[in-house]
């Protein structure tokens, strides 16, 4: 099998089981999923989400937030993962936001990787949801995911991983395809014990293939 083929095979397998695939993290607003996505590093997007409600009654916009204080601030989040860093980078990405960007959070990548707490992922994150752009946020699921299809190869870093996923799924589905990577890593292929028995994706899946097919008597 090509890889030409193997990313086809998937890419349709997606499409037609999951052409509605989104984030998990419930926002109503930019504002309020570059808050949601910068929590969610190391934390699970359900407990970003049983945390958020309460940030956003309190601050319910960047400007409120750019007045936080880290006192104020931390006792919200103090269930999330890191909560030292994340309310520090949470007070100063809004300050920056405010100061440098009129209080609109910008929408490209260059320009959300100046403020405190995003990193590339994050602004692939953003840019790719809100607008849609063809940006490949990789995460701990779509790096392992990605490698153990084989549509990756000899990926050593979530860069890496992104150019080569980039490269051969059509412009117009990098979007949702970084959901459907990041869901199917979530629920199915997951690190420990991969549902591989109640995958689609078998087929064409160079871990089963050699992992659990070849194996078989």
């Amino acid at each position: 099998m090509t890889k030409k083929e193997r990313y086809q095979f998937v890419l349709d397998y997606f499409e037609k089981n999951n052409p509605d695939a989104e984030t998990e993290l419930i926002y109503d607003n930019p504002y309020e999923l570059l808050v949601a996505v910068i929590l969610s590093a190391q934390c699970t997007d359900k407990r970003v989400n049983m945390t958020t409600p309460f940030i956003f009654e309190k601050y319910p916009d960047i400007r409120a937030m750019s007045r936080a204080t880290f006192d104020d601030l931390f006792p919200l989040i103090k269930s999330i993962s890191y909560p030292n860093n994340k309310t520090k980078h949470l007070i100063g990405m809004a300050q920056k936001v405010t100061e440098d960007f009129g209080g609109e959070i910008p929408h490209t990548v260059n320009e959300l990787l100046t403020l405190p707490g995003v990193g590339r992922k994050t602004a692939n994150v953003i840019t790719s949801v809100i607008d849609k752009q063809p940006n490949m946020a990789v995460d701990t699921h779509v790096f392992r995911v990605a490698a153990r299809i084989g549509l990756t190869e000899n990926a050593k870093t979530p860069l890496q991983t992104e150019k080569q996923l980039i490269q051969h799924i059509p412009k117009e589905k990098i979007h949702i395809a970084h959901h459907w990577l990041i869901l199917h890593g979530r629920y199915i292929c997951v690190a420990r014990k991969p549902k591989c028995e109640i995958c689609g994706l078998r087929p064409v899946c160079k871990y089963y293939q050699k992992n659990i097919a070849g194996k078989k008597d």
